[in-house]
């Protein structure tokens, strides 16, 4: 793969060999975001977990302390008193029903999050196919399937985010922008850490963390010792 050559430059300043302590790491990744925008810091946590054991799959969802610096748009499915709730709460959209072939026909997804009631779960799982696929079906683990609408929207509004594995058994997820200081994103970070250690499932035998890498979204990746971060 051809590399440009801010992405060069920016990659001469990381030792692809070496494991960072978690504040070096993070001031590396930031320092090498060298794009015209504002670009996305990702963590890459490489797990112990087989992932096509139904006992080794990690899904939940944490708020970062200081948000992940992006607008999020969320969909709300609900009825009756629930729709005027998710409104007022500041969700983008909210509705039933009337959703599905806009979603499923016109292939609208103009949102990031999705948010559903219990009892428009059935309503909601004839989007399985489309949803699915993108990371975007409301999950209870994630707290995306609830009747406290307004929490849920206050949280994925102020910095929640969804951590899942992916095939390979890899955790990908936003720990903020570029812009954020170095604090913020060792911070976000930390509890981002914290809260995949509560997650391990016990029938994971060894090492649970085998490997960590920081990274601008179109940046070179640094990696950070594990062992301080998870101990």
């Amino acid at each position: 793969m051809k590399r440009g050559k801010r992405y060069l430059e920016a990659a001469k300043a990381i030792d692809r060999t070496a494991v960072y302590e978690k504040e070096e790491a993070v001031s590396l990744a930031k320092k090498a975001a060298v794009a015209k925008f504002d670009e996305t810091i990702e963590a890459h946590i490489r797990t112990g977990c087989d992932g096509r054991h139904a006992d080794q799959q990690i899904r939940g969802a944490v708020v970062l302390p200081h948000g992940t610096g992006k607008t999020v748009r969320v969909l709300v499915f609900a009825k009756g008193t629930k729709l005027d709730e998710a409104e007022a709460a500041g969700a983008d959209f909210v509705g039933g029903d009337e959703l599905i072939p806009k979603i499923q026909n016109d292939g609208w997804l103009d949102f990031d999050v999705v948010v559903a009631t219990p009892d428009m779960m059935g309503v909601v799982g004839r989007l399985g196919r489309v949803l699915g696929p993108k990371g975007l079906m409301p999950n209870p683990k994630a707290g995306t399937v609830t009747m406290d609408v307004t929490k849920a929207i206050n949280e994925i509004k102020a910095g929640k985010i969804e951590y899942r594995l992916d095939k390979s058994n890899i955790i990908h997820v936003p720990i903020g922008k570029a812009s954020f200081t170095e604090e913020q994103l060792a911070d976000n970070f930390q509890t981002l850490m914290d809260a995949i250690m509560k997650a391990r499932p016990s029938s994971v035998k060894g090492q649970f963390i085998r490997s960590i890498t920081l990274a601008p979204s179109m940046g070179p990746g640094v990696k950070v010792n594990v062992q301080k971060v998870t101990g």
